[in-house]
């Protein structure tokens, strides 16, 4: 660990000698230490591991009515309890699901990151946001690819933690400058 440390804080030393920026070496070591150790946003998301089950309700066009459908999730943290990879499965209009969420708090940027795949399709959704401790709530925003047309689309998400044992996902698309809801996900903790 304390040879990981020295060549990052080398490299960034490097790296700021030729960009002009002076820049001692306890902070570099310091700037590193903070940006990998694991904080309190971390441990909240340790407290939701385990075994979840999720009902889902998606809105595939406004106004008509809603696909449901019902799976599991497992939640486990990875690297070091940095980021929480979550694995959902289950069926969809009688396919098989799968999918995986990696969500984590980057410390330098002050921001939760999450990314999202499954075998519902090729592309990567990619969501920042911010913790809501009134609401206590993450208060994502970020871009996906609409398969019809090909083109980006803007995209919210809220999850919501309720307690220790439920939580609630909605998501969002970004339409003619107003949010229209597409998707609602209650998980329950098994």
């Amino acid at each position: 660990m304390k040879k990981l440390i020295g060549l990052l804080t080398l490299v960034t030393l490097c790296t700021s000698s030729i960009c002009g920026s002076a820049q001692d070496d306890a902070a570099a070591q310091k700037a590193f230490m903070d940006f990998m150790t694991p904080g309190d946003f971390h441990k909240m998301l340790a407290k939701a591991d385990g075994e979840w089950k999720f009902d889902i309700t998606i809105w595939m066009t406004p106004g008509a009515p809603p696909v449901k459908s019902s799976g599991t999730s497992v939640n486990k943290m990875i690297l070091g309890g940095r980021y929480q990879e979550s694995r959902e499965s289950g069926s969809f209009q009688g396919m098989p699901f799968e999918g995986i969420n990696t969500l984590g708090y980057d410390n330098a940027r002050k921001v939760f990151v999450s990314s999202w795949i499954d075998n519902m399709g090729t592309g990567i959704i990619y969501l920042e946001g911010k913790w809501d401790p009134e609401n206590k709530s993450i208060n994502f925003m970020g871009k996906e690819t609409d398969p019809i047309t090909g083109t980006e689309r803007m995209v919210k998400e809220k999850v919501k933690w309720i307690d220790d044992n439920n939580q609630l996902m909605e998501m969002f698309t970004v339409q003619d400058g107003k949010d229209v809801k597409t998707m609602e996900i209650k998980l329950t903790r098994k």
